[in-house]
């Protein structure tokens, strides 16, 4: 099977991006391609990770033309904002998210596996291996959204509204990690479903709201609108992720204690770019892994 990889990135996570692209050059196997998909003003920075099995993707080439970033006044143009006539100001994070669903109708190919910057690959892996008799494994953690998590809380209820669905059910699913795939054909139909329940661009649609999650708008549509048609539920991450800084100290030991809990059916490792762990160190530990 074809697989787009695809990794939205931006000039601040750089060197982590450079990390992930050597990962996939020595750890990825099959037949894939990556594309990077940044901002504009990112394009030249990156291209310099181009290659044979790699582009580069400027969203200018996946956004409608009224969609555009610009620098943030209130961080002294550290940061970006994302303004549009039909949202109010997007982060970088929207903007990515929207940059990975629009990749459904920018490639050709039978899944999209979205792997985040931050992300390392340390064993041999083959797509391909998410494919059973023609139906592809879906992360899915079931009644993994507790009535607490207020934040997933409002993207299920925003999935809901772009889909015509409830706002909220029960159990609520947890289809978000930072090293998943998509299928291209369910992806496409998931944007024109979008379409027809909102009568807009999906992009439109979808930036009605800064409550996104695209990872839970896709899992609620395969669950809930194809009632899991050419998927199968799978709660084992491929990638062990650190998410908070107060999990391990932010030394090497703590970084130690963190490798020690990679799965033998995990082939990659995410460290937050917020948790002050050195680059070179998180290398070192990544490539030191038995492959088994």
């Amino acid at each position: 099977m074809n697989t787009a990889v695809m990794t939205a990135s931006y000039a601040g996570d750089f060197d982590r991006c450079a990390l992930l692209c050597e990962s996939m050059d020595r750890f990825m196997q099959g037949d894939w391609h990556h594309y990077l998909l940044v901002e504009r003003a990112d394009v030249v920075l990156f291209r310099q990770l181009e290659g044979p099995k790699r582009s580069i993707v400027s969203e200018a080439e996946l956004f409608p033309f009224w969609l555009r970033s610009f620098p943030d006044p209130l961080k002294f143009g550290r940061r970006r904002l994302w303004l549009s006539l039909f949202s109010l100001p997007l982060r970088g994070w929207h903007a990515q998210q929207i940059r990975r669903l629009a990749m459904a109708r920018h490639v050709d190919a039978d899944m999209l596996l979205s792997i985040d910057s931050d992300v390392v690959m340390v064993r041999p892996y083959d797509p391909a291996s998410m494919w059973v008799d023609g139906q592809m494994r879906m992360f899915r953690i079931d009644g993994g959204v507790s009535d607490k998590m207020t934040e997933h809380r409002g993207w299920y209820a925003q999935a809901g509204r772009l889909l015509g669905l409830p706002a909220a059910v029960s159990p609520a699913h947890d289809y978000i990690n930072t090293f998943i795939g998509w299928r291209v054909d369910t992806a496409r139909a998931l944007l024109d479903h979008i379409e027809n329940i909102s009568g807009h661009n999906w992009v439109r649609a979808l930036v009605s709201s800064r409550a996104m999650s695209e990872c839970t708008i896709y899992g609620r549509f395969v669950d809930e609108i194809l009632n899991g048609e050419g998927h199968i539920p799978s709660d084992q991450p491929l990638c062990h992720m650190l998410w908070f800084r107060e999990t391990y100290p932010e030394t090497s030991a703590g970084l130690e204690i963190f490798m020690q809990g990679l799965q033998p059916e995990q082939v990659a490792v995410g460290v937050q770019s917020f948790v002050h762990q050195p680059i070179a160190e998180i290398r070192r530990l990544a490539f030191s892994v038995s492959p088994l």
